[in-house]
């Protein structure tokens, strides 16, 4: 999985739009600058030394505390917490713009039904960890409020395109 994971970002890095510099969101708003550019690479090199240096500190720290039940809960509870807070930049970049341009429907519509399902599984039952609970909880709310988001702002202009339509 980790190998297959390494490829499409590899795949996405090549493919990325050169356009805008590879910067998600560009265009819609004017976003602050990221601690060390990160995800902003020009080049990959940068990037596979991210991903060296990662891979050798998590090998490291398996080694010396993957026998650890509070590590191991510890690491569970970072990878479930990166994974519920991922919608967190398209929030903000959609409150920002006051738009959802380019945001599809079927995509909230997927990541909501999964969600019910993920947390109504989770819920009924009684061998899944508080981790699992609570994580699934706040990715529920945040791709809710994504749904709040494409209500009130629907799929249209954004802010700055509306200000460079009146120039």
């Amino acid at each position: 999985m980790i190998v297959v994971q390494a490829i499409l970002l590899k795949v996405a890095l090549d493919y990325r739009s050169h356009n805008d510099g590879g910067v998600p969101f560009t265009g819609l708003v004017q976003h602050p600058k990221r601690p060390y550019n990160f995800w902003q690479w020009r080049s990959q090199r940068p990037y596979w030394e991210f991903m060296a240096y990662f891979i050798i500190a998590t090998t490291i720290l398996h080694l010396l505390f993957g026998s650890s039940d509070f590590f191991i809960g510890l690491l569970g509870y970072c990878a479930l917490g990166i994974e519920a807070t991922l919608p967190i930049p398209q929030v903000l970049a959609n409150q920002k713009a006051r738009s959802c341009k380019g945001f599809r429907l079927s995509v909230l519509v997927a990541w909501l039904l999964g969600d019910i399902m993920k947390t109504a599984f989770f819920l009924s039952s009684e061998n899944i960890g508080p981790q699992f609970k609570i994580c699934a909880g706040i990715q529920f709310a945040l791709d809710a409020y994504l749904g709040v988001q494409f209500w009130m702002f629907g799929n249209g202009d954004s802010i700055k395109d509306l200000e460079m339509s009146r120039v």
